[in-house]
Parts: C-alpha cells; sequence; structure tokens
C-alpha cells in the first residue's frame, strides 16, 4: 500500500483518488508539522492578549459579536459541532468521505488555521485505520464552508456521531476505541477550523472530474466504435479541419478518433458512400473537444481548491483576519459547468445509439437483431438511454444561480456549490451508463454490418466487450449485458487496453 505525504500545496487529482479509493496512507511532511504548530502558538498568543478574533472569542455567524469567555471557549467549539450537524438524505459513499477528510487535513496542513497537531493527526489516525464517518449528502449552502456534513465529520473525533469501521456501523465513541483512536476535546478555534471550508463539495466535485476526465476518452472509443457500424466518414477528421479552427479539445478528439480508426476497413471516406454523415458523427470532435476544453478549465480550478486555505478566520502573525475563503463561489460555477460538459458527452452518445437501432437511418435490421418482430432487440435500450440524458438536461440547472440568505442575513449569499458537485457526480454516472450501453450496440452494428477489420484502437475495445457480452441473436436479459459493459469503464479495464497501444490527449 502507497502513501501519500501531505504539505498543503501539492496534492493532485490521482493523490486523492489514491488515498479515497485506494486507500493509500496520509503522513504529514515535516514543514506542515511546522506550520501547523506555528499557527497554533499564533491563536493562544491571541488568546493571552484578549485580542477580539471571530470565532476564537466570539460566537458565529450572527453572534459574531458576543463574547466568549476563555474558560467557555471549549464547550463553545463543541455547541458548534453538535449543533451544526443537521444533515440529511443518503449518507455519502466511502471514497467520498475519504476525499473530505483528506481535503481538510491538506487544507488545515498549510497552517493558517490554528488548529493543534494532534487534532490533524486524530483526522489523519481515523483515514489510515479507516474509521470512515457516516456524512448525510445534504444540508450545505456551500457558504461558511461545508458547515453541516463536515460537522458529521467531526462528531466521532470528539466521541459522538457514527462510524463505518471494517464494514459494521458503530457509535463514533464505540468505532473509535475499537480503531484504537482517542476521542478529543475541541479547543479553542478548532471546532471552526474543521468545519468551515469548501472540502465536501470539492471532494464529491473532484472525483466527478476524475471521472468524467476518464468518461471524455471512453466517449471518443465510443464514437470510433459507432464510425465503424456506421460506415462513418473519417474526412471529417482530416486535421486540416482542426488546425483551421485550433480550439484544444477539438484538435485532440481528431487525433483520438484518428488513432482509434487507423487501419480500419469499416470506415469510408467523403462522396465513397455519401457526402455527409449526420453531425452526432461529423461534429463529434467539435462536441467531444468542448468537453474535453471544460474539463481542464474545471480541473485547473480544482487543483487550486484542493491546495488552498478555506476557513475563517485566517490566522496571519498579527492576527487573525474574517475573510470569505469558505464561500464556495469558485468552484460552484465549475461543478455546474463539469454537469453541462459530461451531460453533452450522454447527449450525443445517445444520439449515435439512436442511429444505430434506427432502420432507416442504418440501414442495418431494425433495432440490431434478426428476425424482428419475434425479437425486440436493442430497441429499449435506446429508451433507457433517452431517460437517463433526459434527467441530465434536468440535472445540469445551474446550483449556483440560486441563493438563500441564512444566520439572519449575515450570511445573505451562499453558493449552492455542494449541491453541484453532487449533481454532478450523478450526471457522470448516468453518462457513463449511456456509453456503455452505446458500445454494446455498436459492437452489435459492427457484428452485423459484416467485420471487415476493425481500426487498431477499436479493434482492442471490441475485443474487449466481446469478452464480456456475445453477439445478440435473440432476446435475452439485455441489463445484464449493460452491466458488464459499464463495469468495463468502471474498473479501467477497457481503457487502460486501448492505451496500452496509444494514449488519449484531453
Amino acid at each position: 500500500m502507497g502513501k501519500v505525504l501531505i504539505d498543503g500545496n501539492s496534492l493532485n487529482l490521482e493523490e486523492l483518488v489514491q488515498v479515497a479509493r485506494e486507500y493509500h496512507k496520509v503522513e504529514l511532511k515535516e514543514e506542515a508539522v511546522k506550520k501547523i504548530n506555528e499557527s497554533r502558538k499564533k491563536v493562544e498568543f491571541f488568546l493571552e492578549k484578549d485580542k477580539k478574533i471571530y470565532g476564537i472569542n466570539t460566537g458565529f455567524g450572527k453572534f459574531s459579536d458576543v463574547i466568549i469567555s476563555k474558560e467557555e471557549s471549549k464547550l463553545l467549539q463543541k455547541n458548534l459541532i453538535i449543533s451544526h450537524a443537521v444533515g440529511a438524505g443518503e449518507l455519502f459513499a466511502t471514497d467520498i468521505v475519504r476525499g473530505i477528510m483528506l481535503l481538510r487535513v491538506n487544507a488545515l496542513s498549510k497552517g493558517y488555521s490554528g488548529i493543534r497537531l494532534s487534532t490533524i493527526k486524530t483526522l489523519i489516525d481515523m483515514l489510515n485505520k479507516e474509521v470512515h464517518p457516516l456524512i448525510p449528502e445534504k444540508g450545505s449552502l456551500g457558504a461558511s464552508g461545508d458547515l453541516a456534513p463536515l460537522s458529521h465529520m467531526v462528531l466521532p473525533m470528539i466521541g459522538l456521531g457514527k462510524v463505518e469501521y471494517k464494514g459494521k456501523i458503530y457509535s463514533g465513541k464505540e468505532g473509535m476505541k475499537l480503531a484504537g483512536i482517542d476521542i478529543i476535546e475541541l479547543t479553542s478555534k478548532e471546532g471552526l477550523a474543521l468545519i468551515n471550508g469548501t472540502q465536501v463539495m470539492t471532494a464529491v466535485g473532484a472525483l466527478a472530474l476524475y471521472d468524467g476526465i476518464k468518461l471524455s476518452k471512453l466517449a471518443d472509443i465510443s464514437a470510433g466504435l459507432s464510425f465503424e457500424a456506421q460506415n462513418g466518414i473519417t474526412t471529417a477528421l482530416d486535421p486540416r479541419v482542426h488546425e483551421v479552427r485550433p480550439h484544444k479539445g477539438q484538435k485532440n478528439t481528431a487525433l483520438n478518433l484518428r488513432k482509434l480508426l487507423d487501419k480500419s476497413k469499416m470506415t469510408t471516406s467523403q462522396g465513397e458512400i455519401r457526402v455527409q454523415d449526420a453531425y452526432s458523427l461529423r461534429c463529434t470532435p467539435q462536441v467531444h473537444g468542448a468537453t474535453k476544453d471544460a474539463l481542464n478549465y474545471i480541473k485547473e480550478k480544482v487543483l487550486i481548491e484542493i491546495n488552498s486555505v478555506t476557513d475563517n478566520p485566517i490566522i496571519f502573525d498579527e492576527t487573525g483576519i474574517s475573510g470569505g475563503n469558505f464561500h464556495g463561489q469558485p468552484v460552484a460555477l465549475p461543478f455546474d459547468f463539469l454537469s453541462i460538459a459530461l451531460a453533452e458527452l450522454a447527449n450525443i452518445s445517445e444520439r449515435r445509439l439512436e442511429r444505430l437501432v434506427n432502420p432507416s437511418l442504418s440501414k442495418l435490421p431494425a433495432f440490431l437483431v434478426e428476425k424482428g418482430g419475434l425479437n425486440n432487440g436493442f430497441m429499449i435500450v435506446q429508451y433507457s438511454a433517452a431517460s437517463l440524458v433526459s434527467e441530465n438536461k434536468t440535472l445540469a440547472h445551474p446550483a449556483s444561480v440560486d441563493s438563500i440568505p441564512s444566520s439572519a442575513n449575515q450570511e445573505d449569499h451562499v453558493s449552492m456549490g455542494t449541491i453541484g458537485a453532487r449533481k454532478a457526480m450523478e450526471i457522470m454516472k448516468n453518462t457513463r451508463r449511456v456509453l456503455a450501453m452505446e458500445m454494446m450496440c455498436a459492437c452489435q452494428g459492427i457484428d452485423l454490418r459484416g467485420n471487415k477489420g476493425l481500426g487498431t484502437g477499436t479493434k482492442i475495445a471490441y475485443e474487449t466487450i466481446r469478452e464480456k457480452v456475445s453477439k445478440l441473436t435473440e432476446d435475452r436479459e439485455l441489463y445484464e449485458d449493460i452491466n458488464e459493459c459499464e463495469r468495463l469503464l468502471i474498473n479501467d479495464e477497457l481503457l487502460k487496453r486501448v492505451e496500452k497501444l496509444t494514449t488519449f490527449a484531453i
């Protein structure tokens, strides 16, 4: 098992996935330990000097003008956590919970939050010993940070809430004891430092982005298979076309398709069978490419966010400044963009699928099955894909354009970024399912067309799918076939096999 070293400044998407999904261990770098300790000393100095600083010796939100005594500061932090743990809905998946914990550790490690080293180490111990707080996925406004869900993350640290440990659910106190981790008593600034940040929306959105980047490559593979099943015209992929409109994603998509379809005997040239293809084939570089450009922009924003200070107040040498870095807007808009970008991959994929099953468009047997009428073939696969695409269109409505004031209008503009990130994750899953359906139908179309020789890359994809899903000769339970295709996308088997031959550009 690997190890990820944390310094607050250099965490990347791959390391996030390694900790969240592959259970790599987490360890602080020495420079992070030094910065954490120095920041804590500043908080203690401010307390000794009786400086009035928000969240250290004042109440929160509308109560920011209420002075809290030194004697009551520990109770203040505990009350903050237990009063804010009001999440709703289903629980976050374990990989998201681990991502949340890691991102909070990374942000606190920058040394501007005033939290004790021992408190951060408790969170690291929970990650390394796989003690996972149960965190409801709803209840955050995405400003003042992800207060409600992060409070559920903190509850087990103080012996409350619930955790999942070794496949079973325990009370926070019991789970921590079984794992050999001491519960803690929060002191000045610590409760606020742990929950005042954007780590929930960022963890969800970052994992959706990571999966979305892979989907952008898989969408090119899926389109390549559809090109061959429909004798697509590769002239539209000519590099000269894309050099005169040089969007990076468009150029890279055309390049990917040319690599996939190299040496194919199933595709055609302009005028050979017809002059031009429908947009869902001909404009694949332009549509997929726009999504790639969006993903690259979103990645830039996510990498900034996962290595940023997002709590409040921020501890500097002379004081703690009450700013607004907890506000989720810098990633709320990108996560809405992520929803739109991924939804479009499904949108055009379903149109290619429709052309495959529609005999008037494909010149293949209706619904890709011989003995149609007795057999329904892939008729309802297109229905299911259309349903998911329609759902995506609803989910893609931006969350960030809404705001509901809170805390007696002290917090009068919020980002709703966590809602946006969750929607992006759901759209990603729907899109992945649609791509699996297109790939399955395209392989059937290739078989019915008569496989005369596939492209260098599409041949690998076709053979990988055919290892799991055989040609349809009569009706059977197709959901299992779709599940098998989708598993090839989830476990990266198909993408890894194709990328052994050629590296995809995004």
